[in-house]
C-alpha cells in the first residue's frame, strides 16, 4: 500500500473546477409515469464518482480496487429531490470535492437539466479503505493532490 502524510496540506486550485460529465436518461432509470425513480439517482451519483476517479484523479476503479486493493465505499450520503427528470433528458453531473479528511473526501454532486436548473443535489462522504481489513487509512499522498484540484476553498 502506498505510503501517505496525514500533514499534507492541501492545496486550492487556483479557480476551483467541478468534475462534470453527462447522464442520459435511460428507459431503465425510469417508473411508469416516465420520470426517473429515484434510487436510481443513487446510481448515477456513484457512476459520476466513478467516473471522477478515472477521468478527474487517474485513478480507476479497476486500479483503486484490483490494483491497489483499496475500497471507496459511501459511508453518509444526503440528497434532495428538486424537480424530475424525464426518460431522454441528458443532465449534467457535476461534483465538487467539499473537504478532504485524513481518511474521507467530502463532496457535493449535482444533476441539472437541460435548462441548466438543478434538479438533484447531493452531499456525499466516501473513505479510503483498505479491502483486507475494510478499516480507513490516510489517502495517499498523489491522489490527495489530485482530489484537492476539485476542492472548493471554504
Amino acid at each position: 500500500m502506498a505510503e501517505a502524510s496525514a500533514s499534507s496540506p492541501e492545496v486550492f486550485s487556483p479557480e476551483p473546477r467541478p468534475f462534470r460529465t453527462e447522464v442520459l436518461v435511460r428507459f431503465e432509470d425510469c417508473d411508469p409515469a416516465g420520470i426517473v425513480f429515484y434510487p436510481r439517482f443513487l446510481v448515477m451519483f456513484n457512476n459520476l464518482v466513478e467516473d471522477w476517479c478515472r477521468d478527474g484523479l487517474g485513478f480507476s476503479f479497476n486500479e483503486i480496487v484490483v490494483v491497489r486493493g483499496w475500497g471507496l465505499p459511501t459511508v453518509h450520503l444526503e440528497v434532495n429531490f428538486i424537480a424530475p427528470c424525464r426518460l431522454g433528458e441528458v443532465l449534467t453531473a457535476s461534483l465538487f470535492v467539499r473537504n478532504i479528511g485524513n481518511s474521507s473526501i467530502g463532496a457535493d454532486i449535482s444533476l441539472s437539466g437541460p435548462d441548466g436548473v438543478d434538479r438533484v443535489r447531493g452531499k456525499v462522504v466516501l473513505v479510503v479503505t483498505d479491502r483486507r481489513n475494510h478499516k480507513s487509512f490516510p489517502i495517499p499522498d498523489d491522489m490527495r493532490k489530485k482530489i484537492a484540484e476539485f476542492l472548493i476553498p471554504a
